[in-house]
């Protein structure tokens, strides 16, 4: 029930539902609903009666954590972009700004509906010159993910040791 927890006592708080069950999917700005008149509409009965948009990718991992890295060393991490709509779809990666030391790595190309393509994430761990940082910097970016439907964005974070 939602009105009582495990324990059986009343709840304090709402439950929060996962992003997931509420039909958006974490860290995406969906783009303008714009009609496609070239491509045609599928007229399936199993696909006529779900209310979800039948196109997009998914993130895997949703966000990048390095931990703690050695300032003058190259890191690298990989996700996978996963194609879950009915179609082939196109994707580019906006590449973060060169002062965060990131990178992403990438084959170009449309990806075909069920299949993936692995972006690599890598980060050349480098100071900026800040005074009183304790020994340590933190590195806090999202990297944007330009889709047909939306804009993916994949957080990525690290502490540079000094």
């Amino acid at each position: 029930s939602l009105l009582v927890n495990a324990a059986g006592q009343p709840r304090r708080e709402k439950v929060r539902l996962p992003s997931s069950l509420q039909g958006r999917k974490p860290n995406s700005i969906p783009h303008k609903k714009i009609e496609d008149p070239v491509a045609g509409k599928v007229n399936i009965s199993s696909l006529a009666t779900t209310k979800k948009h039948l196109s997009g990718f998914h993130l895997i991992p949703s966000r990048v954590t390095f931990g703690v890295l050695k300032e003058g060393c190259t890191y690298a991490a990989t996700v996978i972009l996963k194609n879950v709509g009915i179609n082939f779809s196109r994707f580019r990666v906006k590449q973060p700004p060169p002062h965060t030391g990131l990178s992403v790595m990438y084959t170009p190309g449309p990806v075909a509906a069920g299949l993936q393509i692995e972006l690599e994430i890598e980060i050349f761990a480098m100071v900026i010159g800040r005074e009183d940082t304790n020994g340590l910097e933190e590195i806090v970016h999202d990297i944007e993910i330009l889709t047909e439907t939306e804009t993916l964005l994949l957080p990525v974070r690290a502490n540079i040791l000094c």
